[in-house]
């Protein structure tokens, strides 16, 4: 008999991002394939569903499914932007934003597939600055005013790594629920 997820495991259905002490080469390794493959696993994931499972939340209170699509789009879109300018200024200030307003805007209406197409173009570039990096390019750091701490790229790479399969697990935690 399955059990019924918590509200923890639906929210953080992988768990929330554990930073390691050490990134060995293979750990760094897993990071960037998991950034790289997101964009084709998150259009696998989303290609057959219907407009009703599109506008389904993935638990009570949570986003729908189309809005975790586009959400995706945006927060790696900041990925980028918070990576160059990492690598071009000493520990610049990131911008944070609200991902929940943003996820009422009017751009979240439009079909799932533009920001699919845009995270395909958006790893693109990251996967060409990241496999570009150097180990002292890998310690560069950004702060975020809302942590009020510094982040590494090395840390970048894995919040980000995470941030997909988080959302990934989603919307396949959801698919298996319901059935689909």
């Amino acid at each position: 008999m399955n059990e019924t997820p918590t509200m923890q495991q639906l929210q953080y259905p992988i768990g929330t991002c554990q930073y390691p002490e050490n990134y060995t080469p293979e750990l760094l390794g897993q990071m960037l394939l998991d950034i790289e493959t997101f964009p084709k696993r998150l259009e696998l994931a989303a290609q057959n569903l219907l407009e009703f499972q599109l506008q389904t939340p993935y638990r009570d209170g949570g986003w729908t499914l189309n809005q975790v699509i586009h959400h995706c789009a945006d927060s790696h879109m900041n990925f980028v932007v918070r990576l160059k300018l990492a690598l071009s200024e000493e520990n610049p200030v990131v911008k944070p934003y609200d991902e929940a307003l943003w996820a009422e805007m009017p751009d979240y209406e439009l079909p799932f597939n533009h920001s699919i197409t845009l995270l395909f173009c958006i790893h693109a570039k990251l996967n060409k600055i990241l496999r570009s990096l150097n180990e002292s390019q890998l310690e560069r750091t950004y702060f975020h005013p809302q942590y009020q701490r510094s982040f590494r790229i090395k840390d970048l790479i894995c919040l980000y790594s995470w941030h997909g399969n988080h959302h990934l697990a989603h919307i396949t935690s959801l698919k298996e629920r319901m059935g689909w």
